[in-house]
């Protein structure tokens, strides 16, 4: 059974470029294709659940978020103000 599901709908998307190793590169490829979605959403997806499973990183963002004023925060993902 796999551990993320197709998605439904498109949410809004950002741009990130990243360099894999070339195995975890394959094997992201083939998740996808084995939950019919593309590669962005498995990382999108998979993303998210370490967020949700990292207690560690939940308190260490919640005594970060009163720093709003060097970040924005949107929704679940923090985005450096330029």
């Amino acid at each position: 059974m796999a551990l993320l599901k197709a998605p439904s709908k498109q949410p809004k998307t950002t741009t990130l470029q990243v360099r894999l190793e070339e195995e975890v590169r394959r094997n992201l490829d083939k998740y996808a294709e084995f939950i019919d979605a593309n590669a962005s959403y498995v990382v999108s997806e998979a993303l998210k659940l370490l967020f949700r499973k990292d207690e560690e990183f939940k308190h260490w963002l919640a005594q970060h978020t009163n720093n709003c004023s060097k970040e924005q925060f949107k929704g679940e993902a923090v985005i450096k103000a330029e």
